[in-house]
């Protein structure tokens, strides 16, 4: 077998992971967002079929077909405000890490060498229990008599048990917690990597530390924090475990009402709707970010 051949194949590994694992997958939940809902198993009338209708006729169907459950996305004030919230919750979760995560990745790429792989290890040990025993653990931390109100309590800091849990404020640091590693670790790579002697050279011609830092560390680090901010952002907002087991009836997030529609409602095609929506404003802002990406390695 010659260079070329594995070549292609090594090429085409990934291309089939996502035919199978994305594509085909997407065209199903698609094709649900555009049927009915009935009280059946499964619960959706599909609207059209072109193994059944023609391809034809399917497509002249589609030119003409305006899903109900598409405008429902734009009419009905729960999924506004659930779509509305949970880019805020996501985005305000996102950037209140990333003030979080410099400082300790900073920390971790200027520390001695022998230090850094445990301080890797410090930071991805959490990753070791499962996702859903460690939300589980903030209730017994955040209750009225968790462990945090315990303390503050004997210290004599607050007088009366303060209400964390079924807040928001619970949701938040449910999500820094959760999602801190995958912040912390990208910005690690990109300063670790990052050569110190420019640093020197910045002071040199008069920069002081702070200016140093912004005209030549951070800069340098855009890619990690780039990256960092795409791994929390993307599954933040969609997230569901945490709003549903720390948030209460007031914190609504595209995730939970997702699964309402699911499984409390049954309404697959609704539900689908909110999925493929979800996708579309997530590719949104990655697609502008490989746009730019593109353009500025044209530019040289």
């Amino acid at each position: 077998m010659t260079n070329t051949n594995h070549r292609w194949i090594v090429r085409a590994i990934p291309y089939l992971w996502m035919l199978v694992l994305f594509f085909i997958p997407f065209i199903i939940v698609f094709k649900i967002s555009l049927s009915s809902p009935e009280i059946a198993q499964p619960p959706y009338s599909p609207t059209f079929d072109p193994f059944v209708d023609g391809w034809s006729e399917t497509f002249a169907r589609f030119a003409e077909f305006t899903s109900a459950n598409y405008l429902r996305l734009f009419v009905d004030s729960i999924y506004v405000s659930s779509y509305l919230s949970s880019i805020w919750i996501a985005g305000s979760s996102t950037v209140m890490m990333l003030f979080i995560a410099y400082p300790l990745a900073y920390g971790m790429a200027r520390a001695p060498k022998s230090w850094r792989p445990t301080l890797v290890m410090m930071v991805i040990l959490p990753f070791w229990t499962s996702f859903l025993i460690r939300v589980y653990a903030w209730i017994s931390i955040l209750s009225e008599e968790g462990l945090l109100n315990s303390m503050l309590l004997s210290l004599g800091i607050i007088d009366e048990p303060l209400v964390i849990l079924s807040t928001n404020a619970a949701v938040y640091i449910g999500i820094l917690y959760s999602y801190l590693p995958f912040m912390v670790l990208p910005l690690y790579s990109a300063l670790e990597k990052m050569d110190e002697s420019l640093i020197e050279a910045a002071k040199d011609l008069g920069c002081t530390n702070i200016q140093a830092f912004w005209k030549v560390t951070f800069p340098l680090s855009l890619p990690g924090v780039i990256a960092g901010c795409f791994l929390v952002f993307i599954p933040a907002v969609g997230e569901f475990v945490i709003p549903d087991l720390l948030g209460g009836s007031d914190t609504v997030m595209i995730g939970k009402t997702m699964w309402e529609e699911f499984f409390n409602n049954r309404d697959w095609p609704a539900a689908s709707a909110v999925a493929i929506a979800l996708l579309i404003v997530l590719m949104i802002p990655i697609m502008i970010f490989q746009n730019n990406q593109a353009k500025q390695q044209d530019m040289g």
